[in-house]
């Protein structure tokens, strides 16, 4: 349990430099940031993290179930062994239980892209919530420091568990086969600072400006209006 409060405590920048769950909130029903609604995402918690979360903050997280039985069996079956779902007390107590976040909510909506050698290059994001997740629109807006302590919290989250770096090695490849098919690249925050371009075909590179990487559903109308900042 030493191990997942060392990674908490390493891994807690801001993701950016303002509160970006009250750019999202405004278009969900209910006004919760889409990565804080079980509707929308269900965090998986490592087990060894889920022991350690329990002894230090009782009753911050609970067992998740969905709607129905079908549906949490379905869920459950979809997680990896040694991980639990589970959701929190919810974004309106995040300031007290906020130093109790999962791994995943601060990794949250990115995931460590791994190229065809298996080399972890940096971070690229879950394209499944483009068209909700406000930053996925807006990376240039994510603080260096939050790249940095991401990288190096998989570094040791990989170490420890080495399946990990086969799963999201066999993510980056879904991701090339997915991007590709739809003829576009991938948006990567390279580990040693920058932006690129990943090319699926073949992996290659492109250094790329952040404020050029596309911008998804209504945060797409939002960038075409005539005072974007405002939204």
């Amino acid at each position: 349990m030493d191990f997942f409060a060392r990674l908490h405590a390493d891994f807690d920048a801001p993701i950016a430099a303002f509160d970006c769950g009250e750019k999202c909130a405004p278009y969900n029903p209910g006004g919760r940031p889409f990565c804080c609604d079980p509707r929308h995402a269900v965090p998986p918690l490592y087990r060894e993290e889920w022991a350690y979360l329990q002894s230090v903050a009782p009753g911050v997280w609970q067992p998740w179930e969905g709607e129905t039985p079908e549906i949490t069996a379905a869920l459950q079956a979809e997680t990896p062994d040694g991980q639990v779902l589970a959701v929190c007390r919810g974004p309106e107590h995040c300031a007290a239980q906020r130093p109790y976040r999962s791994v995943t909510c601060r990794a949250f909506p990115f995931y460590p892209y791994l190229n065809r050698e298996g080399d972890f290059l940096g971070l690229a994001y879950y394209w499944q919530y483009a068209d909700r997740c406000w930053l996925i629109s807006n990376l240039h807006v994510v603080s260096a420091e939050y790249v940095a302590q991401f990288v190096c919290a998989y570094e040791r989250l990989f170490a420890r568990y080495p399946e990990e770096r086969e799963t999201y090695r066999y993510h980056s490849i879904i991701a090339r086969r997915v991007f590709g098919r739809r003829h576009q690249e991938i948006p990567l925050l390279h580990r040693a600072g920058g932006a690129y371009w990943v090319r699926p075909r073949d992996g290659r590179l492109r250094a790329a400006d952040p404020r050029d990487f596309p911008k998804y559903g209504v945060y797409a109308i939002a960038a075409e209006m005539p005072f974007p900042d405002e939204t």
